[in-house]
């Protein structure tokens, strides 16, 4: 059983070119007996940090406190998957803030990461994770006329909690027609088909994907 999480953040919901291409992708990559869960971020958005949740931080209160039931159940679902899916559009340089608040719950002091006087060490298990990343310029290569603070934050983010495995997948250009569009997605596909066939961990079982 491959247990896949596919958390997406766009605007366009199931309708989004980067969450039907992750579903082509996880069909493609032929893993066994897979079973999808599939958080949308603005249908179901979640709540914002609170003076609850602050304090319960500040005064260290147990992981079952009722200031904590968000963040628990975040967290436990992407503990509970082998594979991890980030659907997102890339908003004005960096991560979209339905996105953000999904960080901002499941980054938690003492539950996914623990300080160190040497930085954020990450308590949860590594997984094979990729981030497909749509815009509607370009964002990566000779053409990309705009600075990528997605990148480098969600990647330094995802480490923070012991996620260092992540693949980002550009889905650039589409608001340039069709063609496009097509071109895009096809550069993609090949993108994660190299990296399946490089790392082919479909056949292993559940807590040993590479």
């Amino acid at each position: 059983m491959t247990r896949i999480l596919i958390v997406n953040s766009g605007p366009y919901g199931c309708d989004s070119h980067g969450y039907r291409l992750a579903n082509r992708m996880i069909a493609d990559a032929g893993w066994d007996r897979v079973e999808l869960t599939v958080r949308d971020l603005v249908r179901t958005p979640i709540t914002p940090i609170g003076s609850d949740y602050a304090h319960a931080i500040t005064s260290n209160q147990p992981h079952d406190a009722s200031a904590f039931v968000e963040s628990e159940a975040l967290i436990s679902e992407l503990e509970r998957h082998d594979v991890l899916f980030i659907v997102t559009p890339m908003h004005n340089f960096t991560v979209p803030a339905a996105l953000k608040l999904w960080l901002d719950h499941i980054i938690r002091i003492n539950r996914s990461f623990t300080a160190t006087p040497h930085g954020k060490v990450g308590s949860l298990k590594d997984r094979p994770t990729f981030v497909l990343v749509s815009s509607g310029g370009f964002h990566v290569g000779d053409r990309a006329r705009q600075v990528d603070f997605l990148t480098p934050y969600l990647k330094y983010a995802l480490a923070s909690i012991g996620i260092e495995n992540v693949h980002f997948i550009p889905l650039q250009g589409l608001v340039f027609g069709d063609e496009a569009v097509a071109s895009a997605i096809g550069e993609a596909m090949q993108a994660f088909r190299a990296h399946v066939h490089e790392h082919p961990y479909q056949s292993r079982t559940a807590g040993s994907l590479g």
